[in-house]
C-alpha cells in the first residue's frame, strides 16, 4: 500500500531536467522568431501558457536581477484580443502586469469590430469566441505583423497536434493543414509573401502538467480565478456554467455555490470552472496527475459543438 506523500516536501526533489530541456527549446524559438521577422507580436490572454511564455521571453530578451525580477523590454509588444467578456480578474492581472513590466500592450476590441459590423452576432449574449478571428485578423492588419507567438500546446486538443512549431498563414489569415512546412533538425522555413504572416508556439511540446510544474518552479503569478474560490455556478450539460450576466441561468436551472478553479481562461460564455480545493500551484500538479479529460475538453463549452469544431476555426484564422 502506497503510503501518502506531502507534494509540498516531494516537488523541490523532482527531478526537472525535462524542464530545462523545453525551457531551452523555447527560449531558442523564441529568438529565432527575433532574429527572422521584422514586426513580431506575443499573444497574451493572462491566461497561463501565455504566463509562460511571457516569462521565457523575459529569460530569452531581459536581464535578471537579484531579486528575480527582469530588467528591460521585449522585442515586441503583447497583443490582447478583448472579446468584452473577459473575466474582470483576468483584466485587472493583465493591466498590473503590463504596468508592472513596462513592455507595450496592444489591445484589439471586438467591440470595435461589432461597430465596424465587421463581426455580426447573431443575439447579443451570444459566444464571441469564436468571432475573436475577425478582431485577431484586424489587429494583424493594422499593426502589419508578420509573426504572433501563441502559447497553444499539442496536447489541448486534436487540431493543436496537427500543428508545427512555426504555422503558416496564407493572404487569407487562413491555416490549411496539409500546407504546413516540415520542420528538421530545428531548421525553420519563414519565408512568406506579401500579406501571409506565421503563428509560432514555442510551448508546442509541453504538457498540462509540463506548464504547472514550471509556473510553480518559477513562482510565475497567475489571475485568481486559476486557484480555488467559492462561485455561484449552474450545472448545465456536465459542464459548471459560472453565473455571470451573459451566462444567466435558464429556465428551471438551479444556481449554487461551489469551490471551484478555472483550468484554461477565455470568454465568459465558454469557459467553465471545474470543482477543486487546490490553492496551489503545487496542488493542481497534484490534481494534473489524476485527470483523463483535456482542459479545454473539461471546460469550454465551444469545443463540444463537434470534434472538428477547434479544426475549423482554426483553419479560418483562430489561434
Amino acid at each position: 500500500m502506497n503510503a501518502p506523500v506531502n507534494l509540498n516536501q516531494l516537488l523541490p526533489n523532482i527531478d526537472h531536467r525535462h524542464l530545462d530541456h523545453l525551457e531551452e527549446e523555447a527560449i531558442f524559438i523564441l529568438r529565432e522568431v527575433a532574429a527572422a521577422f521584422e514586426r513580431p507580436g506575443l499573444l497574451f490572454s493572462s491566461g497561463k501558457d501565455s504566463c509562460v511564455v511571457l516569462r521565457l521571453a523575459e529569460k530569452a530578451f531581459k536581464t535578471r536581477q537579484a531579486d528575480g525580477s527582469y530588467k528591460g523590454k521585449l522585442p515586441f509588444p503583447l497583443v490582447h484580443v478583448d472579446t468584452g467578456h473577459n473575466f474582470p480578474e483576468v483584466i485587472a492581472f493583465r493591466d498590473q502586469l503590463v504596468a508592472e513590466s513596462g513592455d507595450r500592450l496592444i489591445v484589439a476590441h471586438m467591440d470595435e469590430s461589432i461597430k465596424k459590423g465587421t463581426v455580426r452576432l447573431a443575439y447579443p449574449l451570444e459566444s464571441r469566441n469564436g468571432h475573436q478571428t475577425v478582431t485577431l485578423l484586424e489587429a494583424i492588419e493594422e499593426n502589419r505583423f508578420d509573426v504572433l507567438i501563441g502559447g497553444a500546446r499539442r496536447d489541448e486538443e486534436k487540431a493543436r497536434a496537427k500543428e508545427r512549431i512555426f504555422s503558416h498563414r496564407d493572404s487569407f489569415g487562413q491555416w490549411q493543414p496539409k500546407e504546413q512546412r516540415p520542420e528538421l533538425w530545428s531548421l525553420f522555413n519563414t519565408r512568406i509573401r506579401p500579406g501571409e504572416h506565421f503563428r509560432a508556439f514555442p510551448i508546442s511540446n509541453w504538457t498540462e502538467l509540463d506548464v504547472w510544474l514550471y509556473l510553480a518552479r518559477e513562482n510565475i503569478p497567475l489571475p485568481s480565478l486559476y486557484y480555488k474560490h467559492e462561485r455561484q455556478v449552474i450545472r448545465r450539460k456536465g459542464l459548471l456554467v459560472p453565473l455571470t450576466e451573459v451566462t444567466p441561468p435558464e429556465a428551471g436551472e438551479v444556481v449554487e455555490t461551489a469551490t471551484v478553479r478555472f483550468r484554461t481562461v477565455g470568454d465568459m460564455t465558454c469557459t467553465c470552472p471545474v470543482e477543486s480545493n487546490a490553492a496551489t500551484a503545487t496542488d493542481i500538479v497534484a490534481e494534473t496527475l489524476t485527470v483523463t479529460v483535456s482542459e479545454r475538453g473539461a471546460t469550454r463549452m465551444d469545443d463540444r459543438t463537434s470534434e472538428a469544431s477547434m479544426e475549423r476555426r482554426k483553419k479560418e484564422g483562430y489561434f
